[in-house]
């Protein structure tokens, strides 16, 4: 049986305008022993008191557990009718929520030896990326490992996380941040603009990087026509199926 643990809610910030930052503490004081690429499952009952459960991925930049008092932090998509908007919409702060996990191995594994990360997601997809960059950080400097984060959004405000992940590109030469708007490119002269900015959707661009079986491990997250495409073009340049790490997205009431 799955570990339960209640999570207090102690801040909320808007990522975009469907989708919520928010930080928990354990409420038991206990640690929260994860590997980032992790997620948590919330537990709540729909207003006919049926039992019902969502996964979120966990945003904490972190490398091991979580310890007692320090943030779980995940992104929130909110859907317009949906049960868990409306019960993540009428936490207040120090309300808490029954938690369950950690779960899932879309993680980096430490036997990894390519000489490249390809990360690919759209977005709350792009969680996992967020909690994995002192791992990656790591593995930049221990063995020169380069790391390439395509994220897809619709539009700039949409682009979770963005200036994070910019000002960590700015910082490692070996990471390479770009954004893919699918419908709307940022401001000329605005901080979103800048060379590594792409216009359409993510599969269009993995091709300029020339994704090979000799170098490549490759992380699909998000939307999943995203992931079955990028799957697709990923096979066809030669990457074996277990250098292609996936895991779907999928929006739910």
């Amino acid at each position: 049986m799955p570990v339960h643990f209640p999570l207090k809610l102690v801040g909320r910030r808007m990522l975009a305008p469907t989708v919520a930052h928010l930080s928990f503490v354990r409420d038991d004081g206990q640690p929260l022993d994860f590997v980032p690429g992790q997620f948590v499952q919330v537990h709540f009952t729909y207003a006919d008191g049926t039992a019902t459960r969502r996964s979120y991925s966990l945003a904490t930049i972190h490398d091991h557990a979580i310890g007692p008092g320090e943030a779980v932090e995940i992104a929130v998509s909110y859907v317009p009718g949906g049960a868990a908007t409306a019960m993540f919409e009428g936490l207040d702060q120090g309300d808490c929520i029954d938690a369950s996990g950690p779960y899932g191995r879309f993680c980096l594994m430490p036997t990894d030896a390519n000489r490249r990360y390809l990360l690919i997601g759209t977005g709350t997809g792009v969680t996992p990326y967020r909690s994995m960059l002192p791992l990656l950080e790591k593995a930049m400097a221990e063995r020169g490992v380069e790391v390439v984060l395509l994220f897809g959004a619709r539009t700039p405000e949409e682009l979770l996380y963005g200036d994070e992940f910019r000002a960590f590109a700015e910082a490692h030469p070996n990471f390479r941040f770009l954004p893919c708007f699918s419908r709307e490119m940022p401001a000329p002269g605005s901080a979103q603009d800048h060379a590594d900015v792409r216009h359409g959707y993510v599969q269009n661009f993995l091709e300029e990087f020339a994704p090979s079986a000799d170098t490549d491990i490759a992380y699909l997250c998000g939307n999943p026509n995203m992931v079955d495409a990028c799957f697709e073009v990923l096979k066809e340049r030669g990457l074996p199926v277990p250098q292609i790490r996936r895991e779907k997205y999928v929006s739910s009431k």
